[in-house]
């Protein structure tokens, strides 16, 4: 074990690169390596004999790898030195023309949404992703058993075993915001409250985290007439069409009373939506007059004011207006969908100049 311990650590100091390397560990310690071999004469030897040889091979065994590895770890500095004497860069030459980034679609249409608003006099407002439950459902007049409130629908934050405080989700949506807003500013309030939203479906029209934007307006004299008018508006400006009709259909929301859905009269050619002419109908968002539930809960005396709430999905109508057929792909950082979809960094919306290219 002598001969072959100062054979192989002269023959690896030798090794004059990797693959001779690899050659010697074969030989020393490969299947039919020299001392692999020896290891196998172990069970032919008498117990005293084993209890001798056996710690003297393994030691042996240890120092080669040992050694084997130091060697191959020097190799790798002295090629990387190598490398680096013969490399080099002239960091005073021009750099290279890299493609120009855009603006995502979702953040492009959000810059639209508020540009139209910011136009009707709406501030915007913007809240926590991670909300308690109060401000989530009960602030909000969502009852304890509405199908919303439960794990199949709602990311609920981890709680450990005992711990009595309230529960928390990632938002639903961003009507929490509306609650936080009364709050703070009281009345007369006009804003609009665009963000992510979180919510447990997946499937070509739905994501676990998408956007909304809600609108909230509530002063003395503010009737379901102001909130027609407003929708209009603000289709008419999105969709960058001369008129629009609008139909609202009676519907149920916990947190409005009356509440309405909202179709845009529209017609589909060759896949293409056109907004405003035609005969079908597309829905877009829902709405009403604010429920005095929860006019009570943002601090507001229901007696005294009263106002109108909407909400409508920023990717969904981000879809509608650029003619993008699967949500999904919003989430993908395709760079080819990102440069055939997106803005110029420079297109920042506004009425005066046009709202997209």
């Amino acid at each position: 074990m002598d001969d072959l311990k100062a054979k192989y650590l002269s023959q690896i100091a030798d090794a004059s690169d990797e693959a001779a390397l690899e050659d010697l560990r074969v030989a020393a310690l490969g299947k039919k390596g020299e001392i692999s071999l020896k290891m196998r004469e172990l069970g032919k030897m008498s117990p005293e004999e084993r209890q001798v040889a056996g710690p003297a091979l393994n030691a042996l065994k240890d120092e080669v790898n040992s050694a084997l590895a130091a060697k191959k770890a020097a190799l790798a500095d002295a090629a990387l030195d190598a490398r680096l004497r013969t490399e080099w860069l002239d960091v005073t030459l021009p750099g290279r023309n890299r493609p120009a980034g855009t603006i995502h679609p979702i953040s492009q249409v959000t810059e639209e949404v508020s540009a139209i608003f910011a136009d009707l006099g709406f501030a915007v407002a913007e809240g926590p992703q991670v909300e308690d439950d109060w401000h989530n459902f009960d602030a909000l007049n969502i009852p304890s058993h509405h199908p919303a409130r439960g794990e199949m629908d709602t990311f609920y934050m981890h709680r450990d075993e005992g711990d009595n405080r309230p529960p928390h989700v990632l938002r639903t949506h961003t009507s929490p915001v509306q609650i936080r807003a009364m709050q703070a500013q009281g009345a007369p309030i006009r804003i609009i409250c665009p963000g992510r939203v979180y919510r447990a479906d997946y499937d070509q029209t739905h994501t676990p985290m998408f956007h909304q934007v809600e609108g909230l307006a509530i002063d003395t004299d503010i009737s379901m007439a102001n909130l027609k008018w407003v929708l209009e508006e603000f289709v008419k400006a999105f969709f960058e069409v001369d008129d629009v009709e609008l139909r609202f259909r009676a519907s149920h929301f916990p947190f409005t009373e009356p509440s309405a859905e909202v179709d845009i009269r529209c017609s589909w050619e060759n896949g293409v939506l056109k907004v405003g002419e035609g005969d079908d109908w597309l829905e877009i968002l829902g709405s009403g007059m604010v429920h005095p539930k929860v006019l009570e809960a943002g601090g507001i005396d229901p007696t005294k004011y009263q106002g109108f709430a909407f909400g409508m999905g920023i990717d969904r109508i981000a879809m509608l207006k650029y003619g993008i057929p699967d949500l999904r792909a919003f989430f993908d950082s395709d760079l080819r969908w990102l440069r055939h979809y997106g803005f110029a960094s420079l297109d920042q919306p506004n009425l005066a100049g046009g709202l997209s290219r």
